[in-house]
């Protein structure tokens, strides 16, 4: 303890000096001077790239988010940039911000420094969706773009999310090479200094052009048409999405849009909830009430960076219900797969992504459709990967991953719940217009292709001890899998960290062609899936339960749910999680 202390100690004496500005040396003295475990945190590490990107608490020091964490990430890309992009007369880079505290401030230091760089910047005028940022990058011909943003983390965190040429995330190799040039930045190294001539300010045009193509997505318009009073309570947690998402809704045709007002409020501090998660069923307890009062068909929230989005839906009882990721993912791909097909568009060039720990049932439904099917690790940015590998040669879908991240068409290269918005609502006409709420047309795909139940639990661990418990579990599962769950034979062990997996039956090890990721997943002889893997943006570990049984009548639903549920319980306190 004495030893990390005396390095974090000669670190934050560094934030001392005049290259920082008063109020972050004062910050750090407060802390020298009277908390060391607050000193201790805020510098026994630096900030990493994650699967998110670059994200942190809010404050001074090298572990947390400033403009001088910032700034050596900038700096470090922008270096990176040059020396990739040297033959090119320009580079061109583009910025976006959600609506958190600090990201106009952390945006506009973010332009000054490419711009200071000889960089052309595309920076938005105010906030906008993260991926109207991906789009932007993609429409401009930039070489990389920032996106400011913490996603759905609670309000003291955000992050810097950063993309390449094609619209998405830094992936393998360019995130560990601009991580490994941001090491070498020392602060006197980062120009601040900036070039107004270089910034050029971007909003509404980019919006409606945006908006336009996820318009061209719509598969039945004339369904829309005759159902277009499709009652649709939206919230946007005081983010993003509050004037892209009902904008989107409108062009493609529906008319009876509700806001949550209180939330409709911009603002970083989120005052209405707990949580500005989607995931989180709290985060819906407002727009839940009002869809109660309307008798509304839908619910849908999106999280501060408009990503991701929640749903809620009336059951048979009429009562509001809230989807889990993999369900919407499920009725999302369900319908783009059927209708697809039934408008002749499957040729046999077409297929469909979707993360390791996301619903085996978007398989088994793109094999009955004939398309194929791609499995990456979690983080959109390599559903994005499997994009730009295909472009030009096949045609995506859709795609999805548990955590509430959607996308259909190839103009956006990240999730994007702005156009998940539309294309959910076009589904739920859909079904409207068959006879059926969403909530029937998942019954009837658990009756046709199987009932998959999922679950997740996320443990938190906050801080560098946490940090260590997380690398512990991880070791302890990795050494010591289980041979059965619940009386069923564990068959196979997937290792993505050693990138080998062991069938445990014949005793082979078969080599799995995915990058190195911190992920194990047991498979059980009866099709129980366990899947456990560290956050890559959050101090968390979570754990993933995927169990599946027949459902042959739908009257049965509801009792078969139960019984998956107490399965996914029993399978928790077998591995002694709670």
């Amino acid at each position: 303890m004495e030893e990390l202390l005396t390095t974090v100690k000669e670190k934050a004496n560094k934030w001392l000096s005049n290259s920082f500005d008063a109020d972050t040396r004062k910050e750090v003295q407060d802390m020298l001077d009277n908390d060391e475990n607050l000193l201790i945190e805020s510098f026994y590490k630096d900030l990493e790239f994650g699967t998110g990107g670059l994200r942190g608490i809010m404050g001074a020091g090298t572990n947390r988010m400033n403009i001088y964490t910032v700034g050596m990430a900038t700096q470090g890309l922008s270096n990176y940039l040059k020396s990739n992009f040297s033959k090119l007369p320009q580079i061109k880079v583009a910025i976006a911000h959600d609506c958190r505290n600090n990201s106009r401030l952390f945006a506009e230091t973010t332009a000054k420094i490419f711009s200071a760089n000889g960089f052309k910047v595309y920076l938005f005028e105010s906030l906008r969706p993260t991926p109207e940022l991906s789009f932007a990058i993609r429409y401009f011909g930039c070489q990389s773009g920032v996106v400011i943003t913490a996603s759905h983390n609670p309000k003291e965190y955000n992050g810097f999310k950063a993309y390449w040429n094609d619209g998405s995330q830094l992936i393998s190799p360019h995130d560990n090479n601009v991580v490994d040039e941001a090491a070498k930045v020392k602060i006197d190294d980062i120009r601040f200094d900036g070039n107004e001539a270089n910034i050029i300010s971007i909003g509404k045009e980019i919006d409606e052009i945006y908006l336009d193509n996820i318009k061209a997505l719509s598969l039945n318009p004339e369904i829309i048409e005759k159902n277009k009073d499709l009652k649709i309570v939206y919230t946007p947690i005081h983010g993003t999405g509050v004037n892209l998402v009902p904008d989107v809704l409108r062009k493609f045709g529906f008319s009876n849009i509700y806001h949550i007002h209180e939330q409709d409020v911009v603002d970083g501090n989120f005052p209405t909830v707990i949580s500005p998660n989607p995931e989180e069923p709290a985060a819906l307890d407002m727009a839940l009430k009002e869809a109660a009062k309307l008798d509304a068909d839908i619910v849908m929230a999106t999280d501060p960076d408009a990503d991701r989005v929640g749903i809620a839906v009336k059951n048979n009882k009429s009562e509001f219900v809230l989807l889990n990721g993999n369900q919407t993912a499920t009725i999302l791909i369900y319908y783009l797969l059927n209708q697809w097909n039934e408008k002749g568009k499957i040729i046999g060039k077409e297929y469909i992504v979707k993360t390791i720990v996301t619903t085996e049932l978007l398989n088994v439904m793109a094999d009955k459709y004939k398309v194929k099917r791609y499995e990456v690790l979690t983080g959109f940015k390599y559903i994005a990967e499997i994009l730009r590998n295909n472009e030009g040669k096949m045609k995506f879908i859709g795609g999805g991953e548990e955590s509430y991240g959607y996308l259909a068409g190839e103009f956006v290269r990240d999730k994007d719940a702005v156009m998940s918005c539309a294309l959910i609502a076009e589904a739920a006409a859909w079904a409207k217009e068959n006879g059926k709420t969403l909530y029937q047309l998942l019954i009837d795909i658990y009756l046709e292709f199987g009932f998959y139940k999922e679950s997740l639990i996320s443990i938190t661990k906050k801080g560098k001890s946490g940090a260590e418990d997380i690398k512990k579990m991880m070791e302890n599962f990795r050494m010591n899998p289980p041979e059965s769950i619940l009386g069923s034979d564990v068959l196979l062990v997937h290792d993505y960290l050693q990138q080998q997996s062991f069938d445990q039956l014949s005793h082979l090890r078969h080599n799995i062609n995915l990058p190195k990721s911190n992920v194990l997943q047991f498979i059980t002889q009866d099709g129980t899936k366990v899947s456990i893997r560290p956050s890559g943006t959050e101090p968390k570990i979570k754990f993933y339960f995927g169990v599946r049984d027949e459902l042959t009548d739908k009257d049965d639903f509801e009792k078969l749910n139960k019984q998956l549920a107490g399965k996914i319980e029993a399978i928790i306190k077998e591995l002694k999680l709670r």
